[in-house]
């Protein structure tokens, strides 16, 4: 049999005893070891925290009113073309500095 191609890292946790009894009788009942179950509950919350945080939910209401905003998109305001001047300003003036280095 192949060797795992993968590096196994350990997480270390003490618990009350009333935690460790009551994490292995969810185990137990569930057919898993009570480190399976641990790691089978934390990594469904991890990715449960990592989506509620990373991944942004519109109504149709919502979509349809980005997409019309994607497709006809306003004229830049004054403001904003005058930023744009002094950045590109900036830039020619930064030719031979080190903000234009290359590797």
């Amino acid at each position: 049999m192949e060797a795992a191609k993968f590096k196994l890292h350990r997480i270390g946790v003490r618990v009350p005893r009333k935690v460790h009894e009551t994490l292995g009788r969810a185990a137990e009942l569930s057919g898993a070891t009570v480190s399976q179950f641990l790691v089978q509950a934390a990594l469904k919350e991890a990715q449960a925290v990592i989506e509620r945080e990373e991944v942004i939910r519109l109504s149709p209401r919502d979509w349809n009113w980005l997409l019309d905003l994607l497709g006809k998109p306003s004229e830049p305001k004054a403001q904003l073309k005058s930023a744009l001047k002094r950045y590109r300003k900036a830039q020619r003036s930064d030719v031979d500095s080190s903000f234009a280095w290359r590797p």
